[in-house]
């Protein structure tokens, strides 16, 4: 990937851009400038009809080719229009609020990458709903496909403030309940709860038809724990402390979280669902190839 198109899918990049659909764009653009030279190509370009153009069409997926034979301007119908069904369910947890950097939180981090996602869903004629989660379901913006939606889920995106206790669980059974048609579900969270009783959540939502996308982010420190010396530790939703000296308790910490990690990684692989371990020092590809991959396969 060029530095040039590097940069638009760095969070450090990202984060200097104040509006949100603005990130989400610049997000997009480095991404698919980054897709014409890698393996996902055929992704963006993959099409088995042509439908007239439309206002509110993309000019970029004018078929030129065809307009020089017929002086009519006609789009590329992708392969994936099969009329998904998407949610972005967002974890508004006050651990999401955590950067050990002052960069993007994990929350910032979510906030962008379900943006562009939104954006990639809209572009496919994908409808695509938001909903959002603490101890339970918060709010819930039913999915359109009509592109006024992008405008209002990051309405509700870039109002949000992550500041409740979470029931992880609990709130993805309740999903499970409230979706009467099969859908992709896309959850972003950090995870930082029992995972034994989100995992039997997520295979009931699974086992109700949806297919699922477990976005795990962490933040960079809560991944490499680069602390020194004696540090406190708290907890954003008890607000209970710990001190611990950083240098003897590393090695213990990051074997814990990979330890953490690898659990949710098995047992999602054994009930079919994507999980994507990210962090707030990750470029954005990763994550929407993972999508387009699940995307794909669904059409």
């Amino acid at each position: 990937m060029s530095s040039t198109v590097e940069k638009y899918l760095k969070p450090e990049v990202v984060r200097h851009i104040a509006r949100l659909d603005l990130r989400a764009q610049f997000i997009i653009k480095g991404f698919f400038q980054g897709m014409h030279a890698s393996p996902f190509h055929g992704f963006s370009v993959e099409f088995s009809e042509h439908r007239k153009y439309v206002p509110g069409d993309n000019p970029s997926d004018i078929d030129w080719l065809v307009y020089a034979k017929t002086d009519k301007y006609y789009v590329k119908k992708f392969e994936a229009e099969t009329n998904l069904t998407g949610y972005l369910v967002m974890d508004l947890s006050a651990s999401m609020a955590y950067s050990h950097d002052q960069e993007l939180t994990k929350f910032d981090y979510s906030i962008c990458l379900a943006a562009a996602l939104c954006y990639l869903m809209i572009h496919q004629n994908d409808p695509v709903g938001l909903v959002t989660f603490g101890e339970k379901i918060v709010d819930c913006l039913p999915p359109k496909s009509k592109r006024q939606q992008i405008g209002n889920i990051l309405s509700v995106l870039a109002n949000l403030t992550p500041h409740d206790k979470t029931n992880v669980a609990q709130s993805i059974i309740q999903l499970a309940a409230m979706l009467k048609h099969s859908s992709l579900v896309m959850i972003f969270s950090d995870l930082l709860v029992e995972p034994e009783p989100v995992i039997a959540a997520m295979r009931r939502l699974r086992h109700g038809g949806h297919d699922v996308i477990l976005f795990h982010i962490l933040d960079q420190a809560e991944v490499s724990f680069p602390f020194e010396g004696l540090v406190e530790l708290r907890d954003p939703e008890t607000q209970e402390t710990i001190e611990v000296d950083a240098d003897a308790y590393r090695a213990d910490y990051v074997d814990e979280i990979n330890r953490f990690r690898s659990q949710y990684e098995k047992e999602c692989r054994q009930s079919g669902i994507d999980y994507v371990p990210l962090d707030t020092g990750m470029p954005f590809d990763r994550a929407l190839t993972e999508y387009l991959i699940n995307r794909r396969n669904l059409g």
